[in-house]
């Protein structure tokens, strides 16, 4: 089986609501900082890639919520690449919480742009440092 991505976290009381569980959009910020430090983790930062030329805008997010963290909760975002094909790169997430309680499973797809947003071919560097982490990929 591939190896997953690890990225943990605590969750701070801004991400929080008045009812001490995490706002769902917050969220989406977990997921992009978990991407984020993967992306460290191969060897090269969002901005180190943007220096390049490329960047990745999500094309679409899909989330489906399991239950809630809460402020001080530790919580684990796992995530891998689904799809690396051509312009695409598409990653999976799940988030857990205390006790491994699945708080989250999510889906983001991504494309390879120049920073005028035109459409490029996914770095051979970057499928090769992502591909010991694809899951039938």
């Amino acid at each position: 089986m591939s190896p997953v991505f690890v990225h943990r976290q605590r969750v701070t009381y801004a991400s929080c609501t008045l009812g001490n569980h995490v706002y769902y959009s917050r969220y989406l910020d977990f997921l992009e900082e978990a991407r984020g430090e993967f992306f460290r983790h191969l060897g090269r930062t969002f901005v180190q890639w943007q220096e390049a030329g490329l960047i990745f805008p999500a094309l679409e997010v899909q989330v489906r919520y399991r239950s809630a963290a809460r402020y001080d909760d530790e919580i684990a975002i796992e995530l891998w690449p689904t799809l690396m094909e051509r312009v695409r790169l598409n990653f999976a997430y799940r988030i857990t919480g205390p006790g491994n309680r699945l708080l989250l499973e999510a889906e983001t797809n991504h494309v390879c742009t120049n920073l005028a947003d035109k459409p490029q071919r996914l770095p051979q560097e970057l499928v090769a440092s992502l591909a010991p982490y694809g899951r039938g990929v």
